[in-house]
């Protein structure tokens, strides 16, 4: 008779341990997800402040200078525009004085550049 409560303790062991086990992966799942969500969104974020400077800098030298700046680089000495360069890529295309320069903004991906 002894040993009939002895497996049922060690069968009651192995069930709380695995149970403690699946809500442990469970609680561990939904943390990963929720950040990497917020991760997520905050890459977002970043690339559209990064395109709302850009815009802002080049219609700020329009509106100071009279024409649109000449170049990417210009921006950077005169206006102040500093972005993470090993993060995004900036194509940067003027088209005249007097037209707004095509700007292309990616999201750099493990050394590949992505478009966002």
């Amino acid at each position: 008779m002894n040993q009939r409560f002895v497996m049922e303790k060690k069968h009651s062991y192995i069930r709380n341990l695995l149970i403690s086990l699946a809500v442990f992966a469970a609680v561990f799942l939904v943390f990963y997800f929720a950040v990497s969500s917020v991760s997520d969104r905050t890459g977002e974020e970043e690339l559209q402040t990064l395109k709302t400077a850009v815009t802002r800098d080049i219609t700020h030298c329009y509106a100071v200078e009279g024409s649109y700046p000449k170049s990417l680089e210009y921006l950077k000495e005169n206006y102040g525009l500093t972005y993470d360069e090993d993060k995004y890529f900036v194509d940067y295309q003027p088209m005249g004085m007097n037209i707004m320069p095509d700007v292309t903004i990616m999201k750099r991906t493990n050394s590949k550049i992505s478009l966002e």
